[in-house]
């Protein structure tokens, strides 16, 4: 009986992630595009990405959360906020996604420009561990203000315009360095377009990092929760979940059987 609603919202957020992730990929990547007539600005590339996220975001915040980023699907799961089996299948959304936007992306755009599709890569003066901790710093602070952002206790209504706002000074900074990743869907999807997975590592291991400690630090630190052992294993394995639509499901039914008698005594008293 509890399967049915519970892969009903599970499929929906599913494809809420796919969704978003991969029109963040189009719309960020193509925005950073070596056009011979007009190379891209720094300040563009960081507009373009924090507006993509704010609209992503928007879109699916009520329905999946808005994570569009394994790191901040990482971030969640250390924090007990999410579930082990509902956290790697948003992770597979986002990949699937993100590839689906870079390889819309590829198809659009000339000849002349589509062979690098803005992989990210590492400058040549930077060295691997310099461009790890880069990548570190510049997530950590967005899954910060995620955190900040989606918290109850700390603010209200729709966390996109913060979460896209905390994309512009990673890209400001990190565009020099690594061509700024900070999600590891967003170097997957034109690096398995291209096949070009050079020094790819880094913008799975930076972000990652990063995304840990910035929930270590939120939720044990900064403003840790009351979660008791016995809540955040059942978080992880998903069970608090099913609980929850347990719970929820005799009130729907009871909401929706009061709704039918009242329709039909309205309906009685038209006749």
């Amino acid at each position: 009986m509890l399967a049915c609603p519970l892969w009903r919202a599970t499929s929906r957020a599913l494809f809420a992630e796919f969704l978003a992730t991969g029109p963040y990929g189009f719309f960020g990547v193509g925005s950073a595009l070596p056009w011979p007539s007009a190379l891209p600005t720094v300040l563009q590339i960081a507009i373009t990405f924090n507006l993509a996220t704010a609209v992503a975001v928007q879109i699916t915040w009520k329905t999946s959360g808005g994570h569009i980023n394994p790191a901040v699907t990482l971030a969640f799961l250390v924090g007990s906020q999410i579930s082990l089996p509902r956290a790697v299948a948003y992770v597979a959304a986002q990949l699937a996604g993100a590839t689906v936007g870079a390889a819309l992306l590829y198809g659009v755009i000339p000849g002349d420009i589509r062979e690098t599709l803005r992989v990210n890569m590492v400058r040549s003066s930077v060295s691997t561990g310099r461009a790890v901790a880069v990548e570190l710093v510049l997530t950590l602070q967005l899954v910060l203000c995620v955190f900040v952002s989606t918290d109850s206790r700390q603010a209200s209504g729709s966390p996109a315009t913060m979460m896209g706002i905390s994309l512009a000074p990673g890209h400001l900074i990190g565009v020099y360095f690594t061509r700024c990743s900070m999600n590891p869907a967003r170097s997957f999807g034109p690096a398995i377009i291209i096949g070009k997975f050079e020094v790819h590592w880094i913008f799975w291991v930076g972000p990652l990092t990063g995304a840990v400690l910035a929930s270590l630090i939120y939720n044990f630190i900064l403003f840790p929760d009351t979660k008791t052992m016995a809540q955040r294993l059942a978080i992880l394995m998903g069970t608090e979940e099913m609980e929850t639509v347990a719970e929820e499901e005799p009130k729907k039914r009871e909401y929706q059987s009061s709704s039918g008698d009242t329709k039909t005594g309205n309906v009685c008293q038209m006749v």
